[in-house]
């Protein structure tokens, strides 16, 4: 059964119970989205706050992937740009397929289902989003569309002795 995609749902403590407890099954099993294991939901608290804040102000859009159970199983967090020369494009940030739905082609959907959430931003015209090399990442990425657009080499460091590409991406939205 696929995923059914709800962009700015209601934040209530449900939905932030699940999207930490999203977090944490992700980077425990090796994502890449800012922590590395072992982690706790109260370690990315604070990242999430954040998100709630811009969200809170208009500076951000969350869409969320729910199974058929009702449980929030991916999400990804449009933000928009405030800088007057780049409201034509959002970054796409903590994007997230929880491990037990992947390899059945929901990250693509989610993907699709973010890029469609762009769309209907007036005035948006690219997507933009970074993922740390070593992950294979890009690759999926470039599957779904993606260009690499930069590279900065060894920029996020996930250990010691253990530096990793920070890559941009870039998608453009065509409207037809």
């Amino acid at each position: 059964m696929a995923l059914t995609f709800t962009l700015d749902p209601p934040v209530d403590r449900v939905l932030r119970d699940g999207i930490l407890a999203l977090w944490v099954e992700v980077t425990e099993a090796g994502g890449a989205v800012g922590f590395v294991p072992p982690v706790t939901a109260e370690a990315i608290r604070p990242e999430l706050v954040k998100h709630f804040a811009a969200m809170a102000e208009g500076r951000c859009r969350l869409l969320v992937g729910y199974d058929e159970e009702g449980a929030v199983a991916a999400t990804a967090f449009l933000l928009l740009n405030t800088h007057q020369l780049m409201r034509h494009w959002l970054w796409l940030y903590t994007v997230m397929l929880h491990p037990r739905h992947q390899g059945r082609g929901y990250g693509r959907d989610l993907l699709a289902a973010a890029a469609e959430s762009a769309r209907s931003v007036d005035g948006i015209e690219s997507i933009r989003l970074t993922c740390r090399g070593g992950t294979g990442l890009e690759e999926f990425y470039a599957g779904c569309g993606y260009k690499e657009v930069g590279r900065v080499p060894d920029a996020i460091r996930v250990a010691p002795g253990d530096d990793r590409d920070d890559i941009m991406m870039m998608l453009p939205l065509n409207r037809y």
